[in-house]
């Protein structure tokens, strides 16, 4: 799944890239790493307003939900939406129908397991540009406040084969919208099938991953600087590539 993503790049950067402007009023930050656990903002674009990006919270809030007890519980289970079974969950199905989003940033994290160890990578296009992750989103009221709250998920797919050495268990990916069909992911027309033929995996020889430091999982580090990114070598890896 995708849970840990990498967003370091400036809001300036993001708007040339996706040929967009920051909505006035908001601000983005940029991050070396976010964690969907903690539902941080994040930077999207919606098919509903494509030539402008938004703030959103990581963990998608939808409709059925009553309070925001409701709300809260739910975003823990919303990071990702399986792009098997999206169209069938009532948590996804009315919005990937009608409420698709680029969810922007320049790479993500997975860890590879090995017997009874894990190894993190840092997975990014070759090229180290930005790009879009397929999302879903949803607008929620808080009915005892008025409050709007915006919220997505990011899609997963069947894992490539670079992916497969990496994320060797579950086997999954994000969906990565190659930059050529990143506005036909936003098209509120298009059909069911249309949008199924959208959700593959990027091919891999678009991207590369490395071998990171556990930084990631010290509970006494901020992860969030730019020494998480930098390669690391587990010698004993060697054997298995």
């Amino acid at each position: 799944m995708c849970y840990n993503i990498s967003a370091k790049k400036q809001p300036q950067e993001f708007e040339i890239r996706f040929g967009a402007a920051v909505a006035e009023g908001e601000t983005i930050s940029a991050h070396y790493y976010l964690s969907g656990f903690n539902h941080p903002k994040m930077s999207v674009i919606a098919g509903v307003e494509p030539n402008i990006i938004h703030n959103y919270n990581w963990g998608l809030i939808p409709a059925f939900c009553k309070t925001i007890k409701d709300a809260n519980e739910m975003m823990v289970k919303t990071l990702n939406a399986k792009s098997e079974t999206v169209f069938a969950l009532p948590s996804f199905k009315n919005s990937i129908r009608q409420k698709r989003c680029m969810v922007l940033a320049d790479g993500f994290y997975e860890w590879r397991t090995l017997g009874k160890l894990k190894y993190p990578y840092f997975i990014q296009l070759k090229s180290k540009e930005a790009f879009a992750f397929g999302g879903i989103y949803n607008d929620w009221v808080n009915k005892d406040t008025g409050e709007i709250i915006n919220s997505f998920s990011i899609i997963t797919t069947q894992a490539n084969p670079l992916m497969a050495k990496i994320h060797n268990v579950k086997l999954r990916m994000p969906l990565i919208l190659p930059q050529e069909i990143e506005r036909d992911w936003l098209n509120p027309n298009l059909s069911e099938k249309e949008i199924t033929e959208l959700m593959k995996p990027l091919d891999e020889n678009q991207m590369e991953g490395y071998t990171i430091s556990k930084l990631i999982t010290n509970r006494n580090e901020n992860p969030d600087k730019a020494e998480i990114q930098d390669h690391f070598e587990y010698p004993e890896l060697a054997m298995f590539d």
